[in-house]
């Protein structure tokens, strides 16, 4: 057998495609709540769609695209990126990436070196804790004292000379929490003072509820020497299979960048690059009424979830997620999972692929069930706790 490396032999594999594996256990009888993916599972716009067909058809439809993104995407998106903001992002520092994952990996990998660390605030992506382990990096993960929002004080305790960036994922995923603009902009000042990189990925910015600016980053004198933002259009367009998205940052970072991007993707799809273009310009009613939706269904799952039935707890929820804490102290919390989807119908993602320990939480993704379903989710919690 070809000899492998122990970066992969030792890693984890993703959540999600475990999440897969238990799919036949469940009893085929009644319909699985599938709360696993936070992937889109209605169909993308119809004026999307349209457009991509024509994309598709057209000459330069399957040709590579400027390494840094098509000229218009890249424009488009900093223009909403300045009215969402109400501040001024410039195209020159936007990167299409082939995703958000991508983004990260790009970022990380170009600011530093094997033996490196990062912080991540626990419960952390999953995705960027693999990744800085697959990549010979550190992540250092940061255990917020109390709720689920840290601290500048609980980071600075974790700061070495080996320090390159510290994370902050809002929404969260998995806790869908949002951390408010003055922690976001606390970390922005604490990167800045320690030469540091913060890092924001906001893949559910328009889950949020609000239209409020999450934050002032952009409005900071040189903002983009200490920080960088990362972005995804697969929840906002339903697009996931597309694989597009961005990093907002300093040009000179994003130079860089391209040099790893070069090699494992050349360029973002031009394919979901038009999609995105046609996203932004055509279809801001539509990615409306989808964030309407499924914010109504985080009401009825919080609804549902405030009895705390069979002694499951909500801790928090947000943009797609739920992070729920189980009742089955004397159980791994993989067996919990397993033991809802043969016992339940219930499919969801232990919280252990978020933290660093077993700490008796699930992610529930909501944003996919219909207020029907979300109430049969009640009922058959209550049986499981009582089982």
């Amino acid at each position: 057998m070809v000899r492998l490396t122990s970066r992969t032999l030792d890693q984890i594999h993703s959540p999600i495609g475990a999440a897969n594996e238990l799919r036949p256990l469940a009893s085929g009888t009644r319909e699985l709540l599938d709360m696993s993916q936070a992937a889109p599972a209605y169909a993308t716009a119809p004026v999307i769609a349209e457009h991509i067909a024509a994309i598709a058809r057209h000459v330069d439809g399957g040709r590579y695209c400027p390494q840094e993104g098509l000229p218009q995407l890249r424009e488009v998106f900093a223009q909403e990126l300045s009215r969402d903001y109400q501040s001024v992002v410039s195209p020159n520092q936007v990167l299409i990436t082939a995703g958000c994952n991508q983004a990260f990996c790009l970022v990380s990998s170009a600011i530093a070196e094997p033996g490196d660390e990062i912080i991540l605030p626990s419960p952390f992506y999953f995705n960027h804790d693999m990744w800085l382990r697959l990549d010979g990096l550190v992540p250092v993960h940061l255990e917020p004292a109390s709720g689920l929002e840290p601290t500048v004080a609980e980071a600075q305790a974790l700061l070495t000379d080996r320090t390159r960036a510290v994370v902050l994922v809002t929404p969260g995923n998995p806790t869908g929490a949002i951390f408010s603009s003055a922690t976001i902009e606390a970390f922005a000042d604490f990167a800045a003072t320690n030469d540091l990189l913060l890092i924001v990925d906001e893949t559910y910015r328009s889950f949020r509820g609000t239209l409020d600016p999450a934050h002032r980053l952009y409005d900071r004198p040189a903002w983009d020497d200490h920080v960088v933002t990362l972005h995804s259009f697969s929840k906002d367009l339903a697009i996931p299979g597309y694989r597009v998205g961005a990093v907002v940052g300093h040009p000179d970072l994003l130079v860089e960048t391209m040099k790893l991007l070069d090699c494992v993707a050349i360029c973002a799809p031009r394919i979901g690059q038009e999609a995105v273009i046609a996203g932004l310009l055509h279809a801001r009613g539509w990615r409306s009424e989808q964030v309407a939706r499924i914010g109504e269904a985080q009401k009825v799952f919080e609804d549902v979830m405030a009895n705390e039935p069979g002694g499951f707890v909500l801790e928090a929820s947000g943009a797609y997620f739920g992070w729920v804490r189980h009742p089955f102290t004397e159980q791994s919390t993989d067996a919990v999972v397993r033991r809802l989807v043969v016992g339940h119908d219930i499919l969801t993602i232990p919280g252990t692929a978020f933290t660093p320990t077993d700490q008796q939480y699930l992610r529930m993704s909501f944003a996919n069930l219909a207020p029907e379903q979300l109430h049969e989710l009640g009922k058959r919690l209550t049986i499981a706790g009582a089982s």
